[in-house]
């Protein structure tokens, strides 16, 4: 497939670390499953330690585990891996998503479909892909972020007023609840939801919408990820920084929020015949008829 740019083959595979979805105790059932199905073709099985004592299980650090096994499974929802994703970026893993919610656009594997993916992960049919992660910075304090970055009102009383630079240039002034900036792979996400266009997601480009605009002039747009975008908060306003509806930021008044694509990227193992229009098809149903 165009655009399909896949890393080279695990070097081995013997041990993988497990995060479970926070506050579901539930899951117990289901990591005994996933332990039982790896451990039956000899693959070990660690657990991070917050999963362990939400089930009552014996885990380590999520630092040691990063250090210790071949890739990571992240067990809940896009919202999981999300976080998953993030923690594991600076140890250059390779994570799964096994989906237990009900939209998964970024999980993509389900747990009927496991077993059959293990055996295909033992004869190297899988794929490994990348994914472009947005590195940002407020005053100095930097983050990173897998789907977008939300800049929202602090006030609901009033509008938010922010100003763009693209590269330095000024170019546009957004007026209106707030603005998203997003990855291709969180164009399906918040940026959806906000009229935003579906990118291809292993597409290099920011998607700039804007939330609930004040003129209708102001529409979504498209720029290549080489560019380094900057947005400022003018005097008497202020805004809240979301990254990946995860982690929150103030940004006060005459503040600035700097935006860039990070060097590295995150990698993403998917079963080998995931076609990502064969998802939209399905998650959006399309074609369907009324």
């Amino acid at each position: 497939m165009r655009l399909e740019k896949n890393y080279k083959k695990l070097e081995k595979i013997e041990k993988i670390g497990i995060v479970l979805r926070p506050e579901s105790p539930e899951l117990k059932d289901v990591y005994e499953k996933i332990e039982a199905l790896f451990l039956q073709k000899n693959i070990a099985v660690i657990l991070e330690d917050s999963s362990a004592l939400m089930i009552g299980k014996q885990g380590i650090s999520f630092d040691s585990l990063c250090n210790s096994v071949d890739f990571l499974v992240s067990v809940g929802g896009d919202g999981t891996l999300l976080g998953v994703v993030r923690r594991a970026f600076k140890y250059d893993l390779p994570v799964l998503g096994i989906n237990l919610g009900t939209l998964g656009f970024l999980t993509d594997l389900s747990m009927e479909e496991l077993p059959k993916f293990i055996d295909d992960l033992l004869v190297n049919d899988y794929k490994i892909n990348s994914r472009m992660i947005i590195e940002g910075s407020i005053k100095g304090k930097k983050f990173i972020s897998f789907n977008d970055v939300v800049l929202s009102r602090k006030d609901l009383s009033t509008m938010l007023k922010v100003r763009a630079k693209i590269d330095n240039n000024e170019f546009n002034t957004y007026f209106g609840d707030g603005l998203i900036v997003s990855t291709p792979s969180g164009s399906t996400a918040y940026n959806l939801s906000a009229g935003g266009p579906i990118v291809y997601p292993l597409t290099e480009a920011f998607i700039i919408t804007p939330i609930a605009p004040h003129s209708l002039t102001q529409r979504p747009i498209v720029v290549p990820a080489d560019f380094e975008i900057e947005f400022n908060v003018p005097n008497n306003s202020e805004a809240v920084i979301i990254v990946d509806g995860q982690e929150f930021y103030d940004l006060k008044e005459n503040g600035s929020l700097k935006i860039k694509i990070s060097t590295k990227k995150a990698k993403m193992l998917h079963k080998s015949s995931r076609d990502f229009f064969k998802v939209l098809s399905e998650k959006l149903r399309w074609g369907e008829l009324s």
